[in-house]
Parts: structure tokens; C-alpha cells; sequence
């Protein structure tokens, strides 16, 4: 049995992006998976940070992470970045020196030091363009900006990044095929 947490970032129960979390929820418990949720929108996470010290809800983030295997984050991506609300809560929960520190080399240059490094991470991601806008015109960004920039840094290289391209624009069919895949991957898990 492995031990998920899984952050959701939209704010419509009837999105597609709510189908993603359902069906991965439902997928992994019937695999006999313990599935942790967080619902930001509905937990109106405040996503603004201001330099302060963690709140009580950021700790408590923090401890169910300690306490998970695979971390799994559901979210579209608008203007090349998930929603400000999934972004506040990376740069809130996920914030150095709880996921990370910095070794100093010489001067002003240094490297992450991931604190999460015995973590997986799942990422399901729906985008509004067609695939080859993202991958040739855009270069990749929201997949390159993820991996690296957020979960590398904490020492989560384990990384399984799901994405479901022209999602207003593709058949019941095509979103069928897209649930499978989402099956797929909670069986795997």
C-alpha cells in the first residue's frame, strides 16, 4: 500500500481536471492505495506569500507530505504555469529550507539540496493548446519549469508527468482515451 497526497488545483467540480482527480482517487483506493486530498480551492488556501513563517496549514501540508510516498498534483496550465493558487501553495509548502537548502560553492554560486529525495511525484497536467504548440513553439516550458524548477530542486527526480492536450476541443472519445491513461497510471503507482 502507498501512501498518496494529492493536491487539486481547479476550481470546477465539473472539469475535466475534476474527472483526472476522481478517476486516479478512485482507481488508486481500489488498488488498495491510502489517497490523502487536498482541494485548494475548496480549502481556499491563501496562496499569497509574503515572506512569513509557515502557517498552521502549510505545517500541516508539510506533515502529510512527510507522511506520503508520491505526491500527486492535478491542475491545467494557463499561460504556460498552473493556476496561482497551485503556484502560491509550491511556493508556501514547498519552499526552502523545508524541501530544500542551497550548498555554497564559491561566491554567489551554490546547488540544491533536495530534502525530499525518497518521494515520487505524479503530475497530470490539461492544456487548451495542441501538442505541437507546446512542445516545438513553447519548448516544453510548463514541463521543463515542474520538473526541474520545483520538484529536481526539493530531490524528487522520480517524476511521472501525464498531459492531456486540446482538452476543450477533443472528442467524449479522446477523453475517454485520456481517462484510461489516468487509470494507467494510479494502477502503476
Amino acid at each position: 500500500m502507498k501512501k498518496i497526497f494529492l493536491i487539486y488545483g481547479h476550481y470546477d467540480d465539473n472539469s475535466f481536471n475534476a474527472a483526472i482527480k476522481n478517476t486516479f482517487t478512485k482507481t488508486a483506493e481500489e488498488k488498495g492505495h491510502f489517497v490523502d486530498s487536498v482541494d485548494l480551492y475548496k480549502e481556499k488556501f491563501n496562496p499569497v506569500f509574503a515572506g512569513e513563517d509557515p502557517d498552521d496549514t502549510v505545517l500541516n501540508h508539510r506533515k502529510r507530505i512527510d507522511d506520503c510516498d508520491i505526491i500527486v498534483l492535478i491542475a491545467p496550465i494557463w499561460n504556460f504555469r498552473m493556476p496561482a493558487i497551485v503556484e502560491g501553495w509550491i511556493d508556501k509548502v514547498l519552499a526552502p529550507p523545508w524541501a530544500f537548502s542551497f550548498k555554497k560553492l564559491v561566491g554567489n554560486y551554490g546547488y540544491p539540496i533536495g530534502n525530499l529525495r525518497n518521494k515520487k511525484a505524479i503530475i497530470f497536467c490539461t492544456y487548451g493548446s495542441p501538442r505541437l504548440a507546446i512542445t516545438t513553439f513553447f519548448l516544453n516550458l510548463p514541463i521543463r519549469r515542474l520538473k526541474r524548477g520545483v520538484f529536481h530542486m526539493c530531490g524528487i527526480y522520480n517524476i511521472n508527468y501525464r498531459r492531456y492536450f486540446a482538452v476543450p476541443f477533443v472528442s467524449d472519445k479522446k477523453r475517454e482515451e485520456f481517462l484510461e491513461d489516468v487509470k494507467k497510471t494510479a494502477f502503476s503507482v
